[in-house]
C-alpha cells in the first residue's frame, strides 16, 4: 500500500510494507480547522476516486480544511486504516464502501463524534454514517445520444467495472439514450470485476470490435487505448481524456466532485450533518455533472441536438431514469 499523507501545502509520500500493523503518520493538526481524511482502494489517479480527492486537495489548499489520505488500500486492510484515522481527531471521513459495507458502518457507529461520508450503494445510517454515489446518468445518456448518432455499424462496445448500481446506471442511461435517436442500435456487454485492469478492459474492447462495435464505451481505463489502436471512436466517463486520446474520445460525461465535497464541507462545519444522501450533489442541476463532446468528430449537429436535451435536464422538463438493473447484450 502506498500512503500519500497530505498536510497543508505538502506531500509526504512513503511506501510501506504491510504485515500485521500499519503505522499511518499521526498530522500536527491545526486547532481550528476541520481536519478530513480519505482512503482509496484505488489510486488517486483512477477517474473515480480522482474526482473527490481533487476536491478535497482544493479544499486543503483554500485553507477550508487540513487533507491526509491513504490510496490503493485493500478491502482486508480498509476497516483498520479506518480505525487508525479515527484515532488522529479527524472530523470527517471520506472513502468507499462499496467493498467493506459491514466493517465500515460498524467503525461509524463507534466513533459518533467523527463525521462519514462513504461510497455506498446502500442507504445511510444513522446518526453520522452519510453516502454518495455516482449518479452521472444524465450526462450519461447525452453521451449515448451522440453514440447512437454516429455509429455506422449500429453496434456499441460497452467494458465496465462491477455490475454495481453505480456502474449499472450509467450504462443503462447510455444505451436509453443511444436508443432515443437510433433504435438500430445494439450493445455488447461486459463486467472485468476490477476496478482498476486496464489489461483486462483492453482485451475485452478488443473482442467486441472484433466482433463488430465500431463504438467504445469506457467506463474504465484501457477501452479508450483499444479503440485508438483500432481507429475506432470511444465514449469517455467520470474525466475528459481527450487530450489523451486525440481523435478517438467523441464525448464524455464528467462527474465533478466540489459541489458534494464542499457541501458536506460546510455542513459538518456548520453542525448540519447529517445521515444522508449526499450523491443528489452529482446532478446537473447542482454542477456535478456535465457533458464535453467533440464536435469536430460527432458533428455540429449532433452536439446541439445533446446540449438541446442537457438543457431540459437542468430545467426538469426531461428526466433520466435511474435504472439500477444489470444491462445485458443486445448483440
Amino acid at each position: 500500500m502506498t500512503d500519500k499523507l497530505k498536510l497543508g501545502r505538502r506531500a509526504f509520500v512513503t511506501t510501506m510494507a504491510f504485515a500485521t500493523t500499519l503505522a499511518l503518520s499521526v498530522p500536527t493538526w491545526a486547532q481550528d480547522v476541520l481536519k478530513v481524511a480519505a482512503i482509496w482502494t484505488v489510486p488517486v489517479e483512477q477517474q473515480w476516486a480522482s474526482r473527490l480527492h481533487n476536491a478535497l486537495v482544493a479544499s486543503d489548499e483554500r485553507g477550508d480544511i487540513e487533507y491526509v489520505y491513504s490510496e490503493n488500500t485493500s478491502n482486508t486492510d480498509y476497516e483498520r486504516v479506518m480505525r487508525e484515522y479515527a484515532e488522529q481527531g479527524i472530523g470527517l471521513l471520506v472513502g468507499e464502501a462499496f467493498g467493506v459495507e459491514q466493517p465500515a458502518r460498524e467503525v461509524a457507529a463507534e466513533y459518533p463524534e467523527i463525521k462519514f461520508l462513504m461510497g455506498s450503494s446502500l442507504p445511510p445510517a444513522e446518526p453520522n454514517f452519510a453516502t454518495f454515489d455516482n449518479f452521472i446518468q444524465e450526462p450519461s445518456y447525452l453521451t449515448g445520444m451522440i453514440a447512437g448518432a454516429k455509429t455506422e455499424t449500429n453496434m456499441i462496445g460497452m467494458v465496465g467495472g462491477y455490475a454495481i448500481p453505480e456502474v449499472n446506471r450509467l450504462m443503462n442511461a447510455f444505451m436509453a439514450g443511444a436508443l432515443s435517436v437510433n433504435p438500430d442500435a445494439k450493445f455488447s456487454v461486459n463486467f472485468i470485476n476490477s476496478w482498476y485492469d486496464p489489461p483486462k478492459a483492453k482485451e475485452a474492447a478488443f473482442a467486441m470490435v472484433d466482433a463488430g462495435a465500431d463504438i467504445l464505451y469506457a467506463e474504465r481505463f484501457g477501452v479508450s487505448d483499444a479503440a485508438k489502436e483500432r481507429g475506432i471512436l470511444a465514449i469517455g466517463n467520470v474525466i475528459d481524456t481527450a487530450a489523451d486520446y486525440p481523435g478517438t474520445i467523441l464525448a464524455s460525461a464528467l462527474w465533478h466532485g466540489e459541489p458534494m465535497i464542499d457541501q458536506a464541507i460546510a455542513d459538518v462545519k456548520g453542525g448540519s450533518f447529517s445521515a444522508s444522501d449526499y450523491g443528489i450533489y452529482a446532478f446537473m442541476k447542482y454542477g456535478g455533472s456535465s457533458m464535453v463532446a467533440d464536435a469536430d468528430l460527432a458533428g455540429a449537429d449532433v452536439v446541439a441536438a445533446a446540449e438541446a436535451k442537457g438543457a431540459e435536464i437542468t430545467a426538469g422538463t426531461f428526466e433520466v431514469e435511474i435504472d439500477d438493473t444489470e444491462p445485458s447484450s443486445t448483440m
